[in-house]
Formats: C-alpha cells, structure tokens, sequence
C-alpha cells in the first residue's frame, strides 16, 4: 500500500499529553483527490477483512473499537466507511445513547459490557462508557439526578470521577489480560467545523434529520467538553488500551488515518489459522474420494 500514516503521531498511551488546544483538527491529507482516497480506502478493508477472518478461525482474541466524539464530528460515517467491507459476521456495532431505566437498576459499566465482543470478533462501540466521565462530568447534576448512586458516595464528586477513572483501566487491563485488544479513537474536531457541519444539517433537506437542538445546546459547554475529554485521554490510556486523537476536520483523511491503525494493531496480534494434523490430512483424501466419486 503506497501511503505511511505515522500512527505514532495520533497515539497516546500515558507516555505523553494530550491537549486539546495544541492538538491539530486538520491536517495534510494523505490522499489526492478522491479516486485515490477510495482506492487507499477499499484496500484498507481487503486487509482488515483477511485479518477478522483469521482472528475468527484463531478464536482467541477480540478486538474492541471505541468511538468517542463532540457531535458532528463523524463517527457514524466513520464506523460506515471504514467498515464496510468486513464480513458483518465478525462485526458488531453497539450505540449508547442515554441510559434506560433498567440501565440505571445497574452499575454505570452494566449496559457496555453485555456488548463485549466474542472470542474472533470485533467489537465496535458508538460513544460507551466513557460517556459517564465525559457528559456526566460537564453535567454533575446527573449523578444525583437519576443515576440511583448511594448518597454516600456522592460527598466527594471529584472523587467520583476520579474512581471512575481507576474502574475503567482496571476494567480495561482485564479484558486485554483477557484476549480483547482495546483501541479508542476520539475524533477531534474544531468548533468552527461543528458549526459548519450543524449549518449543512439545517439548509440541506436531506440532512434535516440529523438535526438535534440538543446538540446546539451541548455546544455551549464547548470548553468543559474539551477539558473532559483532556482529563479523560491523560488519566485512562495506558500501553495496552490506547487513546488515538484524530483530527476529524477532513473526513476523508480522518477515515484513513483510522483504518490504518485497526490495521495495524490486527497485525500486531499473534495469530495464525488452525493447523490440521496428518491424521486429518489423511481423512481428507477420503472426502476427495467420495466427492469424486459422485
């Protein structure tokens, strides 16, 4: 493939800062022009297909992609696009949107894990449980207003999240002890292109649907929106389940950059299809007998 995206650019694994205000929304495009955008595209997807089906066929590892952004930046089209040429056999996507009253029956982590992927699969997570140290930190009137949390618990909000912070890498240091390979993606976007974004939905017809004033409204917690996010990135990403800022600016661009990096942490894992031993080989010849012999 004739394009090297430096992947090591985009990771943070604890080993360094992530800053929204130095990080880049936009950068220069590793496509030119659009026929070559989709050639780099589809070649992404014939790689990751061969790999899913021998991560099926090894059945021990899982791979579990999470998808964390301010809205309009473009996870669906991004989760779409990249995707699509994956046997949807070894493929679930899970959304999360706000929780349900049986959710909040349970603990904050309940509803995410009943959607972990299987042994061989990928799973793909639309916003998760992140959302609970991203809105409900912008928000803290959620905590006491609905989320059922013991008054005792709630004295110190600021040690809440902070405990949060520690559940989800201990959560998330067992699944990868586990088999599940955990990459996070957080598409970065800027606040002008959100407006452009929200602009199109408005005058387009076609778009109109995906209009929420609610997402208007969160726009004006903007600045709380990226400190969550910086404290989120800074205190969860480890070596073993790191945070990839993408700058989402360029969709087109964005959607490469991520491909390559489920690539190439697919690559990273030590699988190989089963191998057959020679009483098997030899059972085979009988089954080429019969089959011939029709």
């Amino acid at each position: 493939m004739n394009v090297n995206i430096p992947i090591d650019f985009f990771r943070f694994d604890g080993s360094r800062a992530f800053s929204s205000q130095d990080f880049p929304t936009k950068i220069e495009a590793f496509y030119d022009g659009k026929k070559e955008y989709k050639k780099l595209l589809e070649e992404f997807q014939e790689e990751i297909d061969d790999l899913q089906n021998m991560m099926y066929a090894h059945d021990k590892y899982a791979m579990l992609l999470i998808f964390q952004a301010m809205d309009a930046a473009g996870k669906d089209g991004t989760i779409r696009h990249v995707m699509s040429g994956i046997n949807p056999h070894g493929v679930v996507v899970s959304s999360f949107k706000k929780p349900s009253s049986e959710e909040l029956d349970h603990d904050y982590l309940w509803r995410t894990q009943k959607q972990l992927p299987q042994r061989g699969r990928i799973g793909i997570f639309n916003r998760s449980y992140y959302e609970e140290v991203l809105v409900v930190k912008v928000h803290p009137g959620i905590l006491t207003g609905g989320q059922k949390i013991p008054s005792e618990h709630l004295e110190d909000v600021d040690k809440v999240f902070e405990d949060r912070y520690h559940d989800i890498k201990n959560m998330e240091g067992f699944l990868h002890r586990n088999g599940t390979q955990i990459v996070k993606f957080y598409l970065h976007l800027s606040k002008a292109e959100q407006k452009e974004r929200f602009m199109d939905r408005l005058n387009t017809p076609a778009k109109n649907w995906k209009f929420s004033e609610h997402d208007v409204k969160e726009r004006g917690y903007w600045d709380k929106y990226m400190l969550a996010y910086e404290d989120v990135i800074n205190k969860t990403a480890t070596p073993d389940s790191p945070w990839y800022a993408i700058p989402a600016d360029d969709k087109k661009n964005m959607r490469l950059i991520v491909s390559a990096i489920i690539l190439h942490h697919m690559q990273g894992l030590d699988m190989k299809y089963p191998e057959v031993d020679e009483a098997r080989k030899a059972e085979f010849q009988t089954y080429r007998d019969m089959l011939d012999n029709e």
